[in-house]
């Protein structure tokens, strides 16, 4: 979710549901330990919130474990899934499922700095990679390594002839794969990621594993969260946030961020998709697209949306009846 899940998102996230685990964009080890940005910042209203790691060197993945964990994190993630150019050009991401020797001594040698979680996303593998032992080779020396969680993207990357775009959709989803890697190592955790959209779905694979991931459809459609937590959790159904509350609790933020120099559109943007398939959800986003980009900066742009929003949903109530 490079460049999606920012502690901007993972703040507005948070407000609909309390017990999701978040996890940060990919953050590289040289943009940590070199950087002059602040690429570890996040709100404590996050947590549980894992940083979701970018390396290859064992001796930088420990020192920025370390670093991590001083910041407050909970977990951290080591991203052995991204096909990007540019992550496969820094030798990490999903070229290291080729490297798995590479990626359990990152794993040791974090866990020698560390107390929290180290935990790796990856694929089911790569290019011309067979699916079973392709994936069995890679597991196998993490395992050895003490890895406790592995979260697996149930679909190949090809990082030759692919683009990360159509890495995301082209190779064919395999379920059953990760299904069988739970079953080949019942003591590893083992969670499965791609192509779900429902809350439904996310239960079905619960059968067979032992956590979901979602990303796009999070991020595409974010009031789906609002029922995770009575859902997965035994939380109260009538605990659940609505769109309104959302809204203002979002808009007390957002003003607090412009106080800090922040652009509304750095926050807004991460909303379009409050309202997916409501009525008004066109207006929505086309009302904050057209009044917060650009030279526009009202902190009060989630309001105003909403009450074109309002006024829309009035309307067809108008017109129905």
């Amino acid at each position: 979710m490079l460049d999606w899940t920012d502690k901007h998102c993972r703040y507005f996230l948070r407000l609909l549901s309390k017990r999701s685990v978040l996890y940060t964009e990919m953050v590289t080890t040289g943009a940590i330990i070199y950087g002059k940005g602040d690429y570890l910042g996040f709100d404590n209203a996050e947590h549980p919130v894992v940083l979701q790691l970018g390396g290859s060197k064992p001796d930088d993945m420990a020192r920025c474990a370390a670093i991590a964990q001083a910041k407050g994190y909970d977990e951290i993630n080591i991203n052995v899934g991204c096909p990007s150019d540019r992550v496969k050009n820094g030798s990490f991401g999903a070229c290291l499922m080729a490297q798995p020797h590479t990626v359990a001594a990152c794993v040791e040698a974090m866990n020698q700095e560390v107390d929290i979680p180290v935990t790796v996303k990856c694929r089911i593998g790569i290019d011309d990679m067979d699916d079973d032992e392709g994936l069995s080779t890679f597991i196998e020396p993490l395992v050895q390594s003490k890895v406790e969680h592995v979260i697996v993207h149930a679909r190949k990357a090809w990082l030759q002839g692919l683009s990360p775009k159509e890495n995301r959709d082209i190779p064919p989803l395999n379920y059953p794969r990760v299904y069988r890697l739970k079953q080949q190592y019942p003591d590893l955790s083992v969670s499965i990621n791609g192509g779900i959209k429902t809350l439904s779905d996310a239960n079905e694979h619960l059968c067979h594993v032992d956590g979901v991931m979602m990303g796009r459809e999070v991020y595409s459609n974010p009031f789906i969260l609002s029922k995770v937590d009575s859902t997965f959790y035994e939380a109260n159904a009538s605990d659940a946030v609505t769109r309104e509350q959302v809204i203002q609790k979002m808009t007390e933020y957002v003003h607090a961020q412009h106080l800090r120099g922040t652009r509304v559109w750095h926050i807004a943007r991460h909303m379009l998709g409050l309202f997916q398939g409501q009525a008004g959800g066109k207006i929505w986003r086309r009302y904050l697209s057209q009044n917060g980009t650009g030279k526009h900066n009202d902190p009060d742009l989630l309001l105003r949306g909403y009450d074109q929003v309002l006024a829309a949903q009035e309307q067809a109530r108008r017109f129905s009846a």
